[in-house]
């Protein structure tokens, strides 16, 4: 019998990206993949070196906030020794913001979404098409919703972009490509992050959602047997 591996779903922070509801979507489907599910409404699991050393995946959803220096030091101590790390949009990208070490666990820091809910179109990079997390998935799709503008370091293997226009009422002068998609490796752990999910329904797009879900088995630590 296959042994399961542990998940902690860790949520909160601004209640607009609706950490709740966003995170339950995919509760059923780590069950269903062998996880056991704990769900942390707060922070202070990540300084507790038991529990973290039994952690094969961590999916947080936690927008702004602050992250105290124990706690961060836990969860960077976590991955650094093999623990997964995954999650989507705010939930990953705008949080901790004045924390410059969490900012580079994460390799990527939301900017801005230039236009609040708009049309816009995720592009596979060609050369990342035969990935696990996006093999199959359709060249690009398109999809209403907020689009992060993100600013990137170089350790982060992008596997989708989309591109922000520029016209003649903005202050950039040329189109802007920007990561939707990427995973990193931080020691022995593996993080995931996607910015789609500024809502449910986006989380429920069906190449958003196998996009979603591909990416956590990705980061969790181990394979079931």
């Amino acid at each position: 019998m296959a042994t399961q591996r542990n998940a902690l779903v860790v949520r909160g922070g601004w209640e607009g990206h609706e950490p709740v509801a966003t995170s339950e979507l995919f509760i059923p489907f780590l069950k269903e993949s062998g996880f056991n599910v704990t769900i942390e409404n707060n922070l202070e699991v990540y300084a507790d070196p038991q529990v973290m050393a039994q952690t094969d995946l961590i999916i947080q959803c936690w927008t702004m906030g602050e992250i105290l220096s124990e706690e961060l030091a836990g969860l960077r101590r976590a991955i650094e020794s093999g623990t997964g790390f995954a999650g989507w949009h705010g939930g990953v990208v705008d949080s901790f913001r004045i924390s410059s070490d969490y900012l580079q666990l994460m390799g990527a820091q939301f900017a801005a979404h230039p236009n609040d809910l708009v049309r816009h179109t995720v592009q596979i990079l060609p050369e990342q098409a035969e990935h696990e997390i996006v093999s199959g998935l359709p060249e690009q799709f398109s999809l209403t919703t907020e689009q992060y503008w993100m600013l990137t370091d170089p350790l982060n293997t992008v596997l989708a972009t989309t591109t922000i226009p520029a016209g003649e009422s903005t202050p950039w002068d040329q189109d802007v490509v920007s990561p939707v998609a990427w995973t990193r490796r931080w020691g022995a752990g593996k993080i995931f992050v996607s910015t789609i999910g500024h809502r449910v329904a986006d989380l429920q797009v069906p190449e958003v959602e196998k996009l979603t879900r591909r990416g956590l088995l990705w980061a969790a630590r181990g394979r079931p047997a």
